[in-house]
């Protein structure tokens, strides 16, 4: 493993001074060698810092550290989440082959498909007005209330779908701990025609739940009757108790499994709220261009496999040119929420120091993932990746169709769109500032001058269905999994967020009680007696 590190690091010093304007005048084939079409999507690689030596050492790196063996071991339902002794089967979520994929010698198949089957018969009686509220109204409003995976992916892919909405449903998202934010929705909807999906694993997530209970409460208080929870709440969790304690009827509770991670989960019956509101045909979708994505990534050989090459490429990036972050650019104003999903994806799974093993990293793992739609970045932070002093990656995603064509100003933003692949790439020389802008003093030039070589990506399709969004996921959930055997840690597993969760519980009493003397250290001392004194 140390030799073709080794090789890769003197590759990459051969590589180091190469201008990409040099690669591309070298190779008049290069958009057609480094690009390849898959399940709708179109991924141009071609503006990056490598060549085909590179995509070869790359590759092999990939297959010394075994990477074939993880992947079997992920798609049979192995153990692979070894720190919690669970499989990571998102990819069975969304098994349109119906083939059985077994874990401890059960076929998870069939209770996924009656999940999925008692999904389409609510979402029915929802659509058709079967269902209704406690005052005989049809359901209008659905508010998910969730954190995390339960709010980000079902958020994300509810608002990009916005075109297949049900005519007659709104759909609003609650996450955040501060009540602003409920009041903001509860404030908009109507109690006798809302709809609360509470999305928690345990049900007894702190964010969750308290928002669980202040919405309960709002609508008892509506309503009158305490019998109301019954007809306006459903669940989608693991725990029956939990879910029958705060008042749901069991037969309303939408089962997943521990082996689904929070971020994998949109697929699962945390999916509620996205069926309810582009309807199961078009979930049913969303599930198939994902599992087309699944079969080309665990078929494909390496150098043609898009998942495997969009992997390796973060790589090469983050570990021999010493790139920190990477930046998510749609040019598609449906994924508006696509980088924050990106964000919990890449940097919750990946984010790690120390290996499966748990010895500590001597290398750079997940870079920080951060973005906006495209077009707005161009006003906020394209100067930095302009002419700043960092190499940061991008991955450009262009729409060649909008979702709402009536003003015809779809040509104006992909000329945005491929105008900033072509400038980051090419820039602009000494010389050629000089020459093309005639007025400039000299001491205006180099602030007129753009270095470019910086590298990017473009994922390009038709125009943003379901089906193609799966896939588009379903990607990057598989670049995930490829980096994360590059740098030999368990992308399933997210340790980190629970210190800072169990000393919110140790700091709500102080908060709550009339207490004035603290014993932490002396910052969180002098915030706690900050904070009460202001809010007595």
């Amino acid at each position: 493993m140390e030799e073709i590190w080794q090789q890769l690091e003197q590759h990459q010093q051969q590589l180091a001074n190469i201008h990409l304007r040099e690669l591309f005048a070298g190779n008049p084939q290069r958009f057609e060698q480094f690009s390849l079409q898959i399940c709708d999507l179109l991924f141009d690689y071609s503006k990056n810092r490598l060549n085909k030596d590179t995509i070869d050492l790359l590759c092999k790196f990939l297959e010394k550290r075994d990477f074939k063996t993880w992947q079997d071991q992920m798609f049979n339902g192995e153990e692979i989440n070894h720190t919690e002794q669970r499989a990571a089967l998102h990819i069975a979520l969304r098994n349109r082959s119906n083939q059985p994929i077994l874990v401890d010698s059960k076929d998870v198949m069939p209770e996924i498909n009656t999940v999925l089957n008692k999904i389409s018969n609510f979402v029915e009686k929802v659509h058709s007005g079967e269902w209704k509220g406690f005052t005989g109204q049809p359901i209008e409003f659905i508010v998910n209330i969730g954190i995390g995976g339960s709010d980000l992916g079902p958020k994300m892919v509810t608002e990009a779908l916005e075109n297949y909405h049900h005519p007659r449903l709104q759909a609003f998202f609650i996450s955040n701990l501060d009540a602003l934010q409920l009041h903001r929705v509860l404030k908009k909807i109507n109690p006798e025609t809302t709809l609360f999906v509470i999305a928690s694993k345990t049900f007894s997530t702190q964010e969750t739940m308290t928002n669980a209970q202040s919405a309960r409460r709002w609508l008892i208080e509506k309503l009158g009757d305490e019998q109301a929870v019954s007809k306006h709440f459903v669940a989608v969790s693991t725990s029956t108790e939990q879910v029958k304690t705060f008042g749901i009827d069991p037969a309303n509770m939408f089962e997943f499994w521990d082996w689904v991670g929070g971020r994998y989960s949109l697929w699962s019956a945390i999916g509620l709220s996205i069926a309810l509101m582009i309807g199961m045909k078009n979930f049913e979708e969303l599930l198939t261009g994902a599992h087309e994505m699944d079969q080309h990534f665990r078929n494909a050989p390496l150098k043609e496999n898009m998942p495997v090459l969009l992997g390796l490429i973060g790589f090469w990036y983050n570990n021999f040119f010493g790139t920190t972050s990477q930046a998510i650019l749609p040019y598609d104003c449906a994924l508006e929420h696509l980088p924050a999903y990106l964000q919990q994806l890449e940097m919750e799974s990946n984010g790690k120091r120390v290996s499966r093993n748990g010895e500590t990293l001597n290398y750079r793992t997940c870079p920080v993932i951060w973005g906006t739609l495209g077009n707005n970045g161009q006003h906020a932070f394209y100067q930095l990746l302009h002419q700043g002093t960092q190499l940061i990656p991008s991955d450009f995603i262009v729409s060649a169709e909008s979702q709402f064509e009536k003003y015809g100003q779809q040509n104006a933003l992909l000329s945005n769109a491929l105008a900033q692949t072509q400038a980051l790439m090419q820039g602009r020389n000494l010389e050629e500032t000089r020459q093309g802008l005639k007025d400039l003093t000299e001491m205006q030039v180099p602030h007129r001058v753009f270095l470019g070589n910086q590298p990017s990506n473009t994922i390009a399709y038709k125009r943003l269905t379901p089906k193609i969004l799966g896939s588009l996921l379903a990607l990057y959930e598989h670049k995930v999994f490829v980096q994360s055997i590059c740098w030999n840690i368990n992308p399933f597993d997210q340790w980190g967020v629970e210190l800072g969760k169990q000393m919110a519980a140790a700091l709500l009493p102080a908060l709550e009680n009339s207490q004035t003397t603290f014993n932490y250290d002396a910052s969180t001392n002098g915030l706690l007696t900050y904070l009460k004194a202001q809010r007595t």
